[in-house]
């Protein structure tokens, strides 16, 4: 199968964000990929947006040959408090359309890269525990399984168990 990736680069505000609504959203709707309920309004997406460039979290977005964008990543805050400052919890998301094509690997690649560029210790990831496809994505990509939290969410009717991986970077 071709890769439909051509770039990884920085998203952009004025071309990215309906599309990284969209994927959110989707993602809301249809799984459990995000512990939400409903669907984020342009204004939420939008001080999402805002607040990771104020922070200086990259929003980094994978590109087709045309400029399409298929998938982004970005990491945070792990928690406020100081002792914290140097481990991250970060995000993937792939639109559906494109899952199974590499998009996911060479997005998570980059944030690992990014997170060691900003002189992270350790990437946190945060994934439902019945999502196999990420689990063994961290997984090949060096993330090891740290704790399950049991009945942690409740979505779509039913009780979710939260997966906690980490990746200590070397710094």
């Amino acid at each position: 199968m071709m890769q439909p990736l051509v770039q990884i680069r920085d998203c952009q505000y004025t071309s990215d964000l309906a599309v990284i609504g969209g994927i959110l959203n989707h993602e809301i709707q249809s799984s459990t990929a995000i512990y939400e309920d409903q669907p984020k309004s342009h204004q939420e997406i939008d001080n999402w947006f805002v607040a990771k460039k104020a922070g200086q979290w990259p929003v980094r977005g994978a590109y087709d040959r045309h400029g399409k964008l298929l998938g982004f990543a970005t990491f945070g805050a792990f928690r406020p408090q100081a002792a914290y400052r140097f481990t991250a919890e970060h995000s993937v998301y792939v639109a559906k359309e494109v899952r199974g094509q590499g998009v996911g690997t060479l997005l998570l690649s980059d944030i690992i890269e990014r997170a060691k560029d900003a002189g992270l210790h350790l990437l946190i990831g945060c994934i439902d525990a019945d999502n196999a496809p990420s689990l063994a994505l961290h997984q090949k990509l060096g993330f090891v399984h740290c704790g399950t939290v049991k009945k942690a969410g409740f979505k779509f009717d039913r009780w979710l168990d939260v997966a906690f991986v980490q990746k200590q970077l070397q710094t």
